[in-house]
């Protein structure tokens, strides 16, 4: 299997940090991937219409997207480790995952509003991005006593990666000082040997 990738995407690397904790590494191959909102990749709309990544080519040539998506059917292939079969263990990950994984939008969407000339940035825009941020962290600190005795599933690595997205992207932010518990969370998870195999690069 092929998975369609860049090194500097939260979703690609969610995705990644799954394949090791599932012990798939040996069996998907990374094919770096380059997509930009300005210009789309021709090959990617070819395989996913939104022209986004990741996406994860089966040895059929079946392409299969969003990173949920993609973590769903590898969970499943190896009996729902990350992702429990049913009930209220499964509506907590799914929840937390959505949290996380919409926090994922609003930085990206944070950051390129950024990085535009000052004169095309939308004040009110950024400072949303920041209000909802904030909200998201208190929400995930509030969770941390669950975080840290619940098995280790979809959502820790989505929460996992974007705190490690927020260091990459967003270093000013100093999002540990208000959020302790959180914090020491983190550290715990970013030791683990699927998040250092994993790494964001510049």
């Amino acid at each position: 299997m092929k998975l369609y990738s860049s090194p500097r995407s939260p979703f690609v690397r969610k995705v990644v940090v799954a394949i090791h904790e599932l012990g798939l590494a040996d069996q998907i191959e990374l094919v770096p991937t380059v997509v930009a909102m300005d210009q789309p990749n021709a090959g990617m709309l070819a395989k996913n219409p939104l022209g986004k990544i990741p996406v994860l080519e089966l040895y059929d040539g079946t392409a299969i997207y969003d990173s949920a998506v993609i973590i769903d059917y590898l969970d499943r292939k190896v009996g729902c480790r990350l992702i429990p079969a049913a009930g209220d263990a499964r509506d907590w990950v799914l929840v937390n995952h959505a949290l996380a994984n919409g926090l994922m939008d609003i930085l990206v969407l944070w950051r390129n509003e950024r990085d535009k000339p000052s004169e095309q940035q939308s004040t009110g825009w950024i400072a949303n991005f920041g209000r909802k941020t904030e909200a998201v962290l208190a929400a995930l600190e509030k969770q941390t006593p669950e975080l840290e005795h619940k098995p280790f599933g979809l959502a820790h690595i989505a929460i996992a990666v974007v705190l490690a997205y927020l260091d990459f992207r967003f270093e000013a932010l100093n999002w540990r000082e208000p959020c302790p518990k959180l914090a020491a969370w983190h550290a715990k998870a970013a030791q683990r040997p699927s998040m250092l195999a994993s790494q964001i690069t510049a």
